[in-house]
């Protein structure tokens, strides 16, 4: 009979399915393979299907002969329409697989170790899907959570507790200038404003609120928490966070790290993608005529949406300003499609002089692009560390759950951009666009570049995240031993 020691570790891995939550897990993904790990991702079949038709995912992870995709239902089917409220899809989401998926996934689990992979060594699940903890439990293998987001807002939802027992949250009244006293190393900056959009809440009985309150101390349960960051970028949050959590793998920024492994690798030197979005490429050859750092790149992400009123301010903004700019509007991104908007009908009648926009861009490409000097940014975290290490400064506009704290830190802790929350005005966007590109463009891109240089480092070979990295993978073979 086979000793289990001769087969590779074998990783699950499973992301909640939003494209911010698969696309560093695919990235794990990928590292671990290069690493020799063979590893069985769950997608849902909605997310498996968009990749595969708008990426090359398929062909690019057979190369491993170790890796399998593994596909099971959301429960929406990409049918439940947007709202303005953008949560209420993810909380249906994350309602039915909550609900649904502990007995597939302890099927999947079981049967994953087939002749070509062997026995799972490990499960790595999404920090919000607390369901994998209870099936890792059940079957006896060793759990590892990943949260997708940055270390400053995990460390306010390990904080929420605190938070509710000294009568910080819930919040009442409209100031939301109120400094927040009860998260440790922030108490010089935390407002109420940039706390995560879910502690908006009236009710501690809020649904969202209860799910990150609920899945949040369950991360304390696993065998250790991986983090898209670097020691150089958040280490005093780090720090806090293995007070309660000793096991800390920094890894990121995860597509740089994987950018080097590939180069000495030597397998492939381009871009890849893992957007459920089809990209337009054409938008690079537009940059290619721009002169270097003139052009500041606009995109809210995959989830956020926008009424026709804030779309108008922003094109009057961004018009006004007189700057070059590349805007990305998703076909579903605006709520109020009743009749054409300002914007479409400018486009159609050929008014855009200085502008480009796409429904979609290849972001990590556009970042890099010598031509892109500035990023109007939801502050989403994949974007907020692309545009970190391409050195290019940032206007942040956030919108949901960790992108208000993230804001909050490229302003006023990392001094990186500037943060324009809670606020949709086309003079304010006129005059922070010219800020970060004209006025006070040069102390921007001189901090943005040293950001950058310390963010590359890290991935480097014998950086912080490079040696965490080597950490995950010696402790993944470890949990191998054991089993």
């Amino acid at each position: 009979m086979m000793e289990k020691t001769e087969f590779p570790p074998h990783v699950v891995i499973f992301p909640f399915p939003v494209q911010g939550h698969v696309n560093p897990m695919l990235k794990l993904a990928e590292l671990l393979s290069l690493s020799g790990i063979h590893v069985t991702f769950i997608n849902t079949l909605s997310i498996q299907k968009r990749l595969s038709r708008n990426t090359d995912i398929q062909s690019r992870f057979s190369l491993f002969p170790g890796f399998r995709f593994e596909t099971i239902t959301d429960g929406v089917s990409g049918n439940v329409s947007h709202t303005h409220q953008e949560t209420n899809k993810l909380m249906v989401i994350f309602d039915f697989l909550r609900s649904n998926t502990k007995p597939i996934l302890k099927e999947i689990i079981l049967a994953a170790g087939c002749p070509r992979q062997g026995p799972v060594t490990c499960v790595i699940a999404d920090g919000i899907l607390s369901v994998a903890l209870e099936v890792a439990k059940d079957v006896g293998i060793p759990i590892l959570y990943f949260r997708t987001a940055s270390a400053a807002s995990f460390w306010i939802y390990l904080c929420s507790p605190q938070l509710i027992q000294n009568g910080e949250l819930p919040f009442s009244g409209n100031d939301l200038d109120v400094p927040i006293a009860s998260v440790k190393g922030m108490e010089s900056h935390l407002r109420r404003r940039d706390l995560p959009s879910f502690c908006r809440a009236n009710t501690l009985h809020e649904p969202v609120l209860q799910m990150v309150l609920t899945e949040t101390q369950k991360t304390i349960r696993t065998k250790g928490l991986i983090l898209n960051t670097f020691e150089e970028l958040e280490g005093p949050m780090l720090d806090h966070i293995r007070n309660h959590i000793p096991n800390l793998y920094s890894i990121g920024p995860l597509h740089a790290h994987l950018k080097n492994k590939i180069a000495l690798e030597s397998i492939r030197q381009s871009i890849h993608s893992n957007s459920i979005w089809e990209e337009d490429k054409s938008c690079l050859k537009w940059l290619d005529e721009q002169p270097a750092k003139s052009v500041i790149y606009v995109s809210f992400g995959s989830i956020v949406t926008v009424t026709k009123d804030m779309l108008t301010e922003f094109w009057h903004g961004l018009v006004n300003s007189g700057q070059r700019f590349l805007w990305v509007i998703r076909h579903d991104s605006i709520l109020d499609k009743d009749k054409e908007s300002q914007v479409e009908v400018e486009l159609k009648e050929g008014v855009i002089e200085n502008g480009y926009i796409v429904s979609w861009a290849p972001q990590e490409e556009v970042l890099a692009h010598a031509a892109t000097g500035g990023f109007l940014t939801h502050s989403g975290w994949n974007s907020t560390l692309e545009s970190i290490i391409e050195g290019v400064p940032m206007i942040c506009w956030p919108q949901l759950a960790d992108q208000q704290i993230n804001s909050r830190y490229v302003e006023e802790v990392w001094k990186l951009g500037l943060d324009m929350k809670d606020t949709c005005d086309r003079v304010i966007i006129e005059k922070m666009v010219r800020d970060l590109m004209e006025l006070r463009r040069s102390e921007f891109l001189q901090r943005a570049n040293e950001r950058a240089k310390l963010a590359r480092a890290s991935v480097a070979e014998g950086g912080s995240s490079d040696l965490n990295l080597a950490r995950l993978v010696q402790d993944i073979v470890s949990m191998q031993r054991k089993n």
